[in-house]
C-alpha cells in the first residue's frame, strides 16, 4: 500500500507487485520480489525507483509494524513468476495439441 499510496515517482509505472519477501534470519535483510507489467525499459525504471525509495520505505515500515529491527529492503524483478507463466502457456499448447490431435483420431476411426 506504501508503493501505491505514498511514492509519487514518476518510474513507477506498470503497477508494481510485491510477488514474494525472503528475510534473512537475523532480519537484517529483506529480498523483495516485484512484478512489473510493461516493457524491459519500464520494468528497470521501476526498479530503479523502488532501490532509490528503499529507505523511504523502510521508515515508514518501522511505523507500521512493531520488529526489533526493520530489515534493509533489497528489491529484485521476480523472474520466476515470468518462468512459471511460459510453462503454463507451454503446457496448455500441449493440452489444446494433443486435444487436437485426439479429434483428429477419433474422426478417422469413424
Amino acid at each position: 500500500m506504501i508503493i501505491l499510496r505514498e511514492l509519487n515517482d514518476p518510474r513507477l509505472t506498470g503497477m508494481p507487485s510485491i510477488t514474494r519477501v525472503k528475510v534473512s534470519p537475523d532480519l537484517s535483510v529483506a529480498d523483495v520480489y516485484v512484478t512489473v507489467m510493461g516493457t524491459e525499459g519500464q520494468k528497470t525504471a521501476a526498479l530503479n525507483a523502488l532501490r532509490h525509495s528503499a529507505g523511504l520505505l523502510r521508515t515508514r515500515l518501522t511505523h507500521e509494524i512493531s520488529l526489533r529491527q526493520t530489515p534493509f529492503l533489497k528489491f529484485h524483478i521476480d523472474e520466476n513468476l515470468k518462468k512459471e507463466i511460459e510453462l503454463l502457456d507451454a503446457l496448455r499448447k500441449v493440452a489444446e495439441e494433443n486435444a487436437e490431435l485426439d479429434r483428429r483420431r477419433s474422426q478417422e476411426a469413424q
